[in-house]
């Protein structure tokens, strides 16, 4: 253990040897994940890596674990027999009597996968690289990441994708590992965002239910992308980790690979989920295509969910109500519907001869696919008014959220509005209103952050 006075907390230098899925990588692979100019690789990996090492940290400041672990670094290195990852000033946490803990170190071999394979196969120099300039070739990319990351599995559908936010109150967290564990019971494997809260709660009711009845692969997924992860470190439970190279291909990850939805509350990341998927399924190229999506919380939580449904129904109109259910207070009920929601899923899979892991018969357009970045002048461009057609005013509204996202937890996004300010969103008076009055309930029952007072990053003008 080093005692260097810059350093905060404890830490540990290791060298450490990946097995399974990261045996080898080429030298241009390890080079990339060397290049520490700007624009390399060296940096995003050493973020990511430090997120993994502090998994189970209930920090939602993408600066905290860097500030208390300043020395720390992580070199990746090409030997004769495989490879090495040298950690240096690591934080002590992940380690017990010198070990790294096991499930720390899968999470963490999961990092140099999933960073090396982007860099290679979807650089912009790369010959051989997909067409990210199509819906077919994000969606083939996506797959392509998912596959390499072996999370593909032909097994009868029982993923289940929870989302909700990663700032919400005890009972809502209770609640969540309730529903988890009855998902459990009966079967249904779980894929959140990776991060604590709403994303961790499911997997641990789970793990008490796939004990129960001996069920012995269960799957965790976290499914997160780099601007998040170094703001929501990993919970503890996840045993399959993927990075997305950005949000738009993690929700497409979500969509394509989930079976059902569930969402629980939360703030803005999970108003931007619900509307991506509700633009998606209001297509009418989707009409037919059966996806189960139910809204649920604790008693308490049923004015949360009024003012969703309504803000839903004043932009996206009452045609959308139709793809979403929203229970209140009764978790064995939520996992009977989404079990009996599966079920049709399999039976249109079949039908339509379509894959149980990766849903290609959803038809996701180019809009919802293709990377947004929340500068001041795109917040300002975004067409939020009456008369747009929903799936068309879903997208842009999706990307009012991400924005604000990116303004609260990634850093990108708390530089622009250090030197800028607040990003400025135009839309119709009625919706703007709405959005603010949803975005004000946000703050008032504090899940835009999990600690400190947090600074609205957005001003809504009508």
């Amino acid at each position: 253990m080093n005692d260097s006075t810059q350093s905060i907390l404890p830490t540990i230098d290791a060298h450490i040897y990946p097995r399974g899925g990261l045996d080898v990588l080429s030298r241009d692979e390890v080079a990339r994940l060397r290049d520490a100019s700007i624009g390399g690789m060296h940096e995003l990996l050493r973020r990511c890596a430090l997120a993994v090492l502090t998994s189970g940290s209930a920090s939602d400041d993408p600066r905290a674990a860097r500030e208390l672990y300043p020395d720390f670094d992580i070199q990746v290195l090409q030997q004769d027999r495989g490879v090495r990852i040298d950690l240096v000033n690591a934080p002590a946490m992940a380690f017990v009597d010198g070990e790294i803990i096991r499930g720390v170190a899968e999470l963490l071999f999961a990092v140099v996968r999933d960073l090396a394979y982007t860099a290679i196969e979807l650089r912009e120099d790369c010959n051989g690289s997909r067409d990210l300039s199509t819906s077919e070739g994000i969606t083939d990319a996506v797959f392509g990441l998912l596959r390499n990351a072996r999370i593909l599995h032909p097994i009868n559908p029982n993923l289940v994708v929870c989302w909700g936010g990663h700032s919400i109150n005890r009972d809502e967290y209770l609640y969540t590992k309730q529903v988890g564990y009855e998902l459990g019971l009966r079967g249904m494997d779980i894929c959140t965002g990776c991060g604590p809260g709403a994303m961790k709660g499911p997997m641990k009711g789970a793990t008490i239910a796939h004990a129960k009845q001996r069920h012995r692969r269960m799957r965790y997924i976290g499914i997160t992308e780099p601007g998040i992860i170094a703001a929501e470190s990993p919970n503890p439970i996840v045993n399959h980790l993927v990075i997305m190279p950005d949000i738009e291909k993690r929700l497409e990850a979500f969509v394509r690979m989930g079976h059902g939805i569930i969402v629980f509350p939360g703030g803005v990341g999970t108003a931007e989920e619900i509307l991506y998927l509700l633009g998606i399924l209001l297509r009418e190229e989707n009409a037919d295509l059966p996806f189960p999506l139910i809204l649920t919380g604790p008693a308490a939580s049923a004015p949360y969910f009024e003012q969703i449904d309504k803000f839903l129904r004043l932009t996206l109109g009452e045609a959308a109500t139709s793809r979403y259910e929203i229970i209140v207070n009764d978790p064995a009920k939520v996992s009977k519907r989404m079990a009996a929601g599966i079920r049709k899923v399999r039976e249109h899979r079949i039908a339509g001869k379509d894959s149980f892991f990766f849903n290609w018969s959803l038809e996701i357009p180019l809009a919802f696919q293709q990377p947004f970045v929340p500068t001041h002048e795109a917040m300002a461009a975004l067409d939020l008014h009456h008369g747009r057609k929903p799936h068309e005013l879903a997208a842009d509204l999706r990307r009012a959220f991400s924005g604000i996202v990116a303004g609260n937890v990634k850093e990108d996004g708390l530089r622009r509005i250090e030197e800028y300010g607040p990003f400025k969103i135009h839309g119709d008076a009625d919706m703007m209103q709405s959005l603010d009055a949803l975005l004000r309930a946000f703050v008032e029952q504090r899940r835009m952050k999990i600690s400190g007072a947090y600074r609205p990053c957005y001003e809504v003008v009508a």
